[in-house]
């Protein structure tokens, strides 16, 4: 039976299957780790990347047959990147690689995994987006009636890519937040269990990146990760897992990790600037970045905890940078995101250009949350630039347009 524990109150005795908080402060539950005769190991022979990892994970089994190959997303190296910044060592970990296109799919594949494992037959999630389109999914590899609470007013490419799975979508007036604590009380009374944001089994999915970007590096830890930063529980999933890391000694250091909010919802960083150990509620301003803009982030205040131990840092940035970033990513990289993915490679640009990272220091690793494929309708404010050329006078504009050799 898995122990549970609060970074504030400790060990639990017993934990609210239907709820991810700790009874005593409302704080999240995290899955604590049990000792293990022999220490852990990777095992790099097995196809899987739960497979791989499984050590490290509360699955007494897995079934392979409930993957969808999540995982095991490519490392990919920033050169352009690195030379405009006077950088080395930047890598990019593309998530957007993932069954559904975002990371959220770790998270899902071990909590269906546990679910499964416990008999569970209705599962849900509260979303505005990604997480939505990941649950569906593998609610619906696993054969799990599947219920999906979006905030009304969800753009209708959310709906579809939600939608195509056969959830039972159910669009709710009100603030997410109030949907989410309403989603854990009527869950309980169903029967249905809400895998939201902060689920102490998702955030062990999300562990695994740092496993993979520990294995891709050569055994080692990189010097920082820069990851989007929206209710927490990705954030602290990442923290979690190089905490596993440096607890069987397989690395020397631990990383900085910088969490990343956009300026128009940053209540985290406001927090941390102050440095107060709770979050105020911000009213939520302007912001493109919807997938990261949330003022009532449930791990709000176990992130600022961990970060504050951990020496990190919390960096808000704004609409024009993330877009500048993005096309960055593009158009030098080839890699096309998120506006809220790109949030890393513009908090590296802030932190680079106040002396903050400096070269030399070690590796420096961007998480690539989501692909930009989800957010087409953003680039009407970013017109393409389109030569017109007539066929008999091609060559010759051709010519025209190539670089010097």
């Amino acid at each position: 039976m898995d122990r549970f524990e609060c970074l504030a109150c400790g060990p639990l005795g017993s934990r609210d299957p239907y709820s991810p908080f700790c009874p005593g402060c409302g704080e999240p539950l995290f899955v604590a780790a049990s000792p293990r005769p022999g220490g852990r190991r990777i095992h790099d022979e097995r196809p899987l990347a739960i497979e791989k990892f499984a050590e490290f994970l509360p699955l007494e089994r897995i079934e392979t047959e409930l993957s969808l190959g999540e995982g095991l997303t490519p490392l990919v190296r920033l050169d352009r990147v690195g030379r405009a910044l006077g950088l080395d060592d930047i890598y990019a970990k593309n998530e957007a690689q993932n069954p559904t296109s975002s990371f959220k799919d770790r998270g899902s594949a071990v909590a269906v995994q546990k679910a499964v494992s416990l008999g569970t037959r209705r599962i849900g999630t509260v979303s505005t987006g990604n997480m939505a389109a990941s649950t569906a999914a593998y609610g619906a590899r696993a054969g799990l009636e599947t219920f999906v609470l979006l905030k009304e007013g969800t753009s209708v490419s959310s709906l579809q890519a939600a939608g195509i799975f056969g959830p039972r979508l159910v669009a709710v007036e009100g603030d997410y937040g109030a949907v989410f604590n309403a989603s854990l009380a009527i869950g309980k009374r169903l029967g249905i269990t809400f895998m939201n944001s902060i689920d102490p089994y998702r955030l062990e999915g999300y562990k695994v990146t740092a496993f993979e970007i520990y294995v891709r590096l050569g055994r080692r830890a990189p010097r920082t990760v820069i990851v989007p930063l929206s209710s927490g529980g990705h954030l602290l999933g990442l923290m979690r897992g190089f905490a596993d890391l440096e607890r069987e000694g397989l690395i020397a250091a631990y990383p900085q990790i910088v969490g990343v909010q956009a300026e128009g919802c940053a209540p985290l960083v406001r927090a941390f600037d102050k440095g107060l150990e709770k979050y105020e509620r911000l009213a939520a301003g302007p912001t493109i970045a919807h997938a990261i803009a949330n003022p009532t982030p449930p791990a709000g205040n176990a992130v600022l905890r961990m970060i504050r131990e951990r020496d990190g840092l919390l960096v808000a940035v704004s609409d024009r940078e993330m877009l500048e970033a993005q096309r960055e990513l593009a158009s030098t990289e080839g890699l096309f995101c998120q506006p809220e993915s790109a949030t890393t490679l513009a908090a590296l640009r802030k932190l680079t250009a106040v002396g903050r990272i400096k070269n030399g220091e070690g590796g420096i690793v961007l998480i690539v949350t989501g692909s930009g494929l989800k957010t087409l309708h953003l680039l009407v404010s970013a017109p393409i630039e389109v030569h017109r050329l007539a066929l008999d006078g091609l060559e010759a504009g051709l010519a025209g347009l190539c670089r010097p050799a």
